[in-house]
């Protein structure tokens, strides 16, 4: 169960998770071998997944954005893994949700232009003969919540 200070110490590490631990230790009020200790003991239990890098796509030559649902026939349940995996290989596919309700898959996607992303769609979502419908749409414009 996570505490106040657990909570602090997850709210400074998301808006700068490069923040040194002493300047850490001091935002939340603890000692720095404290903060070093808790925030182990958060990456052990898994409450801290990682770290990465939030990369502009359109810095990296990838403007175009789009969340795209996907369901799946109804007879190809047992092929989701694969699909899973098969999506995570793509360049265009930057997060992978599977969703309760009637769509099952949301792909967070990125690419040069509207003709990578129309193959993408065309040639790699709808040729797969486990999907049943895609639903794309264009994000204008991302702004992270407090959460991360």
């Amino acid at each position: 169960m996570l505490d106040p200070v657990d909570h602090k110490i997850l709210a400074a590490l998301v808006r700068d998770a490069r923040i040194p631990n002493n300047a850490l230790a001091a935002e939340v009020g603890i000692a720095p071998s404290t903060c070093l200790g808790r925030v182990r003991a958060l990456r052990e239990a898994g409450v801290i997944r990682g770290y990465h890098a939030d990369l502009d796509p359109e810095a990296i030559g990838l403007p175009l954005q789009a969340m795209i649902a996907v369901r799946l026939r109804a007879g190809a349940r047992d092929r989701m893994r694969l699909f899973t995996e098969r999506m995570q290989a793509r360049p265009e596919v930057r997060n992978i949700y599977f969703l309760a309700g009637a769509d099952d898959f949301l792909l967070d996607v990125a690419t040069s232009d509207a003709a990578s992303l129309r193959s993408f769609v065309v040639d790699v979502l709808s040729a797969r003969p486990e999907v049943a419908l895609t639903e794309t749409n264009l994000i204008f414009e991302h702004v992270r919540g407090q959460a991360g």
